[in-house]
């Protein structure tokens, strides 16, 4: 065994010196294997309530029920599938899912809408029955009469009232500009409403604390500042036994054309701070648009003057103010509200954290740019120790005390303007900006700065074509890297002109191990200790522990990044998305995860809120027309959602048709009661459903093995599980000692992985599936991924890895046995690597060289494992395929990068 390596079993103590050897006694003496178990998430832990703001039930008139109450009956009764009326304004179910089908899902044209009605008209013509619509107009129109999610767009003309400049005044003085907005507490209404949200809502403060007795941070209600916020408005006894529902806000602005006059709109979204963050990230009603706000233009000469400017941010807050008006009356008197539970509740309303990029961050708290809104640290030592937090009243006090230039100059304060939250109650503008991943972290830090600083390095370290040769040797080594469930290929390396936030977020994932070789240590310490903060930061669940590893990762960056000035890349680095690193840790005691506030959320919702509708207007005065999509895009959910709840969209059109024109009562078809696990094709995915233990699935396939040793493993495999006990030094068993199998063989190219991994993109239960292949033939080559393989002991957290060569299942004595054949990775050294932290594994021999190679169970495998070629600082040949890195180099980087749930099951 290479590098004097020793694998220990950790239930009797002894020592292997091969992993084969290991896997082969655990197999044997102490089967069956199990998966690692899950991390634990939010609910597993001891919660300690608020005990005045604890969200009693009530009655609609905001009286308290007894306990153990069931809830009040809906306000309007279940009705029969078979009653027509219930389906109004539709006709029937085959009228409403061809309006959904074509608006919702399709997003037909007005064209295409009135072809697709010709058709199915013409279709009915020989029974003498017409379609229910003429054209698409008529279709709009039946929409329009839903009463579902009546919660109409309304607009507001504002304009400038300001002293006007003799002669003629710039245009932007006298123009008028629109607000489009909703009803915010309406909004916020129909969210609390949602039976989707049953599961993923918290009304009640609370502090929660792990099986240790240390405090974890998970969801907004989780902080402190939910806690600080209900023992204020508890101080009045009137409103003990309320709900309090915090209003989590967020605006970013988004432009749907460059090319024709660079449109832009500037969205404000709403969403229940009560909502999980899991909620909030994959339940599309959790973030509504709530307002379009004013974006007023002017010419080059008037847009730097200093009344243009301060016409902007008043105009801006005066908007968000006129925004959240509508719940303003119920932040101190108690509104009575519907909840997912199907109960009332007396909830009383709050501003809560506010979502937005660094620019967005400068307008609302009403600082200087490249100042922080946050703390009162100066802009050209922004990390320098001794700031103090900004507060609203401390704010007011220095604009009351100093004049303006000095306020600006000395504190990084405008004194022209007051944030829209100054007269909300318990609002501080300071304090409700939420930190802010993606644009902080992933495309701050990470990819405007740390990518473009390793550039600027290899550009002073070498001469011009040096440096080219190696920026295009790195984007090889981007483009080499094995397939893996949830990675995205770059075929080009960064080489594209926009990048995106899941750009940024898949080039995270690969970059470390691609850059390591060209890099001095410090520069590599300096990114893996930055990956390290951002893979801890982005867990959904964060433990006292957690945040002490936090602090270290960000000192080590700290440290370590004094390297690009060293090397003559930065003269300093006070930058203040940079800066912002030093609050996250705060934010978090405060507000939870910044995963379940991350702008990443609104930044999602541009699609269906603004770009997909601005498609599908004319283009000429579009927003009314948006306007009018989005309000028929949530009618049609609303009574798809009320339909549903009524049991009348159980099974296919057809199925359900068919039996209300025999005058049955629709069933649940048998296929809508199948969990369906996603294409073949697809690798990853997410899981609706509850949490529980990973477990791994086999897909069958024909069968096809190529493996001469096969036979013999098989029987070895058998042997270990017929004979468990093994001397430790005992030989491998000869084929006569074996079992004989002669039985028949089902291969499998794939297996099917579920494990509970809240902090990436899962489904509402927190649970994520991924495809796990070993194929002969995937796209035109072989592809046979690697996994993490549980065998016990210290040395990578008791994980080895092992790539799949084939995936079977064959039946034995009356026994259905599931396994793979691998061939095993080992660790070189009994550490990670120094500078990017990962752990280096190379394939393992036997005698001659051949590959080690063992039948396991696949109850060991835990999950898929990502491999990096240790690329050293050979360059990769032009032609180099990706499918050939697994058996061209020979060692490899075990990527903890590849996914949030690999970071902490390997940091």
């Amino acid at each position: 065994m290479p590098h004097g390596l020793s694998f220990g079993c950790p239930k009797c103590r002894r020592e292997f010196t091969s992993a084969r050897g290991l896997a082969r006694h655990r197999n044997s003496e102490h089967r069956p294997f199990t998966p690692a178990p899950p991390e634990e998430d939010e609910n597993t832990f001891q919660r300690r309530y608020h005990p005045l703001a604890n969200a009693l039930p009530c009655d609609a008139d905001g009286d308290f029920l007894p306990p153990f109450s069931p809830p009040a009956p809906p306000p309007a009764p279940p009705q029969d599938g078979l009653d027509p009326a219930a389906w109004h304004p539709f006709g029937s179910r085959v009228d409403f899912e061809f309006a959904h089908y074509h608006f919702a899902e399709l997003q037909s044209s007005v064209a295409e809408i009135n072809r697709a009605l010709d058709i199915w008209a013409a279709s009915l013509f020989a029974h003498g029955e017409t379609a229910p619509w003429a054209n698409a107009d008529e279709l709009y129109a039946e929409i329009d009469r839903i009463q579902h999610s009546d919660i109409p767009w309304k607009t507001y003309r504002v304009r400038y009232t300001g002293p006007l400049p003799a002669g003629t005044p710039p245009r932007w003085m006298t123009q008028d500009y629109e607000l489009c907005m909703r009803d915010t507490r309406q909004l916020v209404r129909h969210q609390l409403a949602s039976s989707a949200f049953k599961d993923s809502v918290d009304f009640i403060p609370y502090r929660q604390f792990n099986h240790s007795g240390e405090r974890v941070w998970s969801n907004l209600m989780s902080g402190e500042w939910a806690w600080k916020q209900a023992d204020e408005i508890t101080r009045d006894p009137r409103l003990h036994g309320c709900a309090f529902v915090p209003v989590v806000g967020g605006s970013d602005k988004t432009t749907v054309s460059v090319a024709t006059g660079h449109q832009e709109y500037h969205p404000v979204y709403v969403s229940p701070g009560v909502l999980t963050g899991i909620a909030r990230r994959s339940h599309g009603l959790g973030v509504l648009p709530a307002a379009f706000l004013c974006i007023p233009k002017t010419s080059k000469k008037h847009r730097n003057r200093p009344e243009y400017q301060r016409f902007c941010r008043q105009l801006y807050h005066a908007s968000l103010a006129a925004v959240f008006e509508p719940l303003k009356p119920f932040m101190e008197e108690p509104d009575i509200v519907r909840c997912p539970d199907g109960h009332f509740r007396r909830v009383v309303y709050g501003i809560g954290p506010y979502i937005a990029d660094y620019p967005e961050q400068v307008w609302l708290a009403g600082t200087v740019q490249n100042w922080c809104p946050r703390c009162d640290a100066l802009p050209h030592c922004l990390d320098a120790p001794g700031a103090r937090w900004r507060t609203q009243d401390k704010t007011d006090l220095l604009i009351k005390k100093f004049d303006p230039g000095t306020v600006w100059d000395d504190y990084g304060i405008r004194a022209d303007i007051v944030p829209f939250t100054h007269d909300f109650p318990r609002a501080d503008i300071h304090q409700l900006l939420s930190v802010d991943l993606l644009h902080q972290v992933i495309k701050g830090t990470f990819k405007d700065h740390l990518v473009t600083w390793v550039g600027e390095y290899l550009a002073l370290e070498h001469t011009d074509k040096r440096a080219s040769e190696i920026m295009h040797d790195i984007d090889r080594r981007l483009s080499a890297v094995p397939e893996f469930p949830g990675l995205r290929r770059f075929p080009d390396g960064r080489d594209f002109s926009q990048w995106t936030g899941d750009d940024s977020k898949a080039l995270m994932k690969i970059y470390l191990g691609a850059v390591a070789g060209y890099l001095p240590s410090q520069m590599v310490q300096c990114i893996s200790a930055f990956m390290d903060f951002c893979y801890l930061v982005r867990r959904n669940a964060l433990s006292t522990p957690d945040l002490t590893s936090i602090q270290e990762a960000l000192d080590r960056f700290h440290q370590a990044r004094d390297v690009f000035i060293a090397t003559g890349v930065r003269v300093d680095i006070s930058l203040p998305r940079q800066h912002s690193l030093v609050h996250y840790i705060p934010s978090i005691k405060l507000f939870g995860s910044p995963n379940g506030l991350c702008s990443s959320i609104t930044e999602s919702k541009h699609i269906k809120a603004v770009k997909e509708p601005w498609r599908r207007s004319s283009r000429f005065n579009a927003l009314p027309q948006m306007l009018r999509t989005l309000t028929r895009l949530d009618k049609l959910a609303a009574a798809r959602q009320e339909y549903s709840r009524r049991g009348m969209m159980t099974g296919t059109v057809s199925s359900y048709t068919g039996q209300v024109l025999a005058g049955e009562q629709p069933q649940l078809a048998a296929a809508e009661q199948l969990q369906d696990d996603g294409d073949e094709e697809e690798d990853d995915g997410v899981i609706h459903g509850p949490r529980s233990l990973s477990d791994i699935e086999l897909a069958p396939t024909p069968p096809h093995i190529g493996q001469p040793s096969f036979p013999l493993l098989v029987r070895r495999f058998l042997y270990g599980e017929f004979r468990p006990a093994l001397p430790e030094d005992a030989p491998l068993p000869t084929l006569d000692e074996c079992p004989t199998f002669d039985g028949r063989i089902t291969v499998h190219h794939s297996a099917i992985a579920r494990f509970y991994a809240p902090s990436d993109l899962c489904g509402a239960g927190g649970m994520y599936r991924e495809r796990i292949r070993s194929n002969p033939r995937w796209h035109g080559y072989p592809r046979r991924d690697t996994v993490l393989v549980e065998v016990g002991g210290d040395t990578m957290k008791g994980l080895i890895v092992g790539r799949v060569l084939l995936f079977f299942s064959f039946e034995y004595s009356g026994t259905e046995y599931e396994c793979a054949l691998v061939h095993w990775f080992v660790p070189v050294g009994d550490s990670p690597d120094p500078d990017t932290g990962m752990w280096v594994v190379e394939p393992e021999t036997i005698r001659g060289g051949s590959p080690s190679l063992q039948v396991i169970s696949v109850k060991s495998i835990a999950r898929a494992a990502h491999l990096i070629g240790v690329y050293g600082r050979a360059p990769l040949p032009e032609d180099f395929h990706f499918s050939l890195s697994l058996d061209a180099f020979n060692s490899y980087f075990v990527n903890r990068y590849a996914d949030h749930h690999m970071h902490e099951f390997l940091y």
